[in-house]
């Protein structure tokens, strides 16, 4: 999978990729009916998803410049909530920190009209196995 093929989770939300950031997959979410929590406002559920997407896509896209196939397995995933997520595209992007042979960690952020003013941020702990061909 590339961090353009998207698993049909991301699709049943409606995440799709918004732009590449320097290699980095760029993810994003419109609002609607379907990610709805409380009146005006994303569910924390959805926004999890869309951060757990984009960490996964930034993963694949780190071993993907490293040219490894790596069997991916997410063991922890933290995510602290900054404020709550408006009826707005919501963005979210990962960087991997650190990808070793066995383990992966990968931050995400995730923000809607304004970079800068994060509304959720998440910390991803991954085991990696070499894909079985």
């Amino acid at each position: 999978m590339s961090h353009q093929n998207l698993p049909p989770y991301a699709e049943a939300l409606g995440i799709a990729m918004d732009h590449d950031e320097s290699g980095d997959p760029v993810l994003y979410v419109d609002f609607s009916d379907r990610i709805l929590g409380r009146p005006g406002f994303l569910h924390g559920g959805a926004l999890s998803g869309l951060m757990e997407m984009a960490g996964f896509a930034a993963l694949r896209a780190e071993l993907g410049r490293r040219g490894e196939e790596m069997r991916i397995k997410p063991v922890n995933i933290q995510v602290e909530f900054m404020r709550g997520g408006t009826e707005q595209r919501t963005f979210a992007m990962g960087k991997v920190t650190r990808a070793g042979r066995r383990v992966a960690l990968v931050n995400v952020e995730a923000w809607q009209d304004d970079r800068n003013k994060q509304i959720a941020l998440a910390q991803m702990k991954f085991l990696l196995s070499p894909a079985e061909g």
